[in-house]
């Protein structure tokens, strides 16, 4: 049976069943949780391999994220954009190079980027990225103690965006309650107006009991993580 004709089968069986009330729910039930179960495994599957473990085989040098296709306007937010993770990349904001802030210059020709994190561009305002447990220039468990050194921790979304308080309240109540800043790679000034949110989701159980903010520490459990160096309400300052 081709996948279109399973689909069909599995949307038939669902309309017979919730005829009856309670079969209707336990299938759904049953779908919901298989449904948790197959992201699940595609997630683990797409982050097997660490690029922690060979940074010096896929990043050579920095790498600008679509900077021509950015610059001349060719990239919307519904564009899908490809690219390697890596750590230290260049983002393009406004059509300037920029580094993540603060952090380690641990990156290729000494980019800096935060500690343990790799990036690719999805569109033209987010960042998809990979959170291992490692540090500035490859310190080992640097954020868990208790987590294997170099295991992936989290799966990390990010959105170039302004701060407001509005804003902050909003994006928290869907786990995006941290922030970083950006640096210009000509000058190191922080942009006037945009940051990166982030929302953390955790892969493994481990405790957070390291990193730049061991005040913060905390269990994590699989899933959004909520509690990760909530900074999101603290008001971006370019000139501090």
């Amino acid at each position: 049976m081709n996948r279109k004709a399973t689909l069909a089968a599995i949307l038939d069986f669902n309309l017979i069943n919730i005829k009856n009330p309670l079969g209707g729910v336990m299938l759904r039930k049953l779908l919901k949780t298989g449904a948790i179960l197959f992201l699940g495994i595609l997630f683990l599957y797409s982050c097997q391999q660490s690029p922690v473990e060979n940074n010096q085989a896929q990043v050579q040098s920095n790498q600008i994220l679509n900077k021509d296709k950015i610059s001349k306007g060719e990239i919307t937010q519904e564009t899908p954009l490809l690219g390697e993770f890596v750590h230290g990349p260049i983002v393009m904001i406004d059509g300037e190079e920029y580094y993540l802030a603060p952090g380690a210059p641990d990156g290729p020709n000494g980019a800096t980027d935060i500690p343990g994190h790799y990036w690719r561009q999805i569109t033209a305002d987010r960042l998809q990225g990979k959170h291992y447990n490692t540090g500035p220039f490859g310190k080992s468990s640097w954020w868990s103690s208790d987590a294997p050194n170099g295991a992936l921790l989290y799966l990390v979304q990010g959105i170039i965006d302004t701060w407001s308080e509005e804003k902050a309240k909003r994006y928290a109540k869907t786990g995006i309650v941290h922030y970083h800043e950006f640096v210009r790679v000509s000058d190191g000034k922080k942009h006037p107006t945009k940051i990166l949110w982030f929302r953390h989701i955790a892969v493994r159980s481990f405790t957070l009991d390291g990193g730049p903010h061991p005040e913060f520490s905390h269990e994590v459990e699989p899933g959004v993580d909520f509690e990760f160096i909530p900074n999101g309400m603290m008001p971006y300052d370019p000139e501090s």
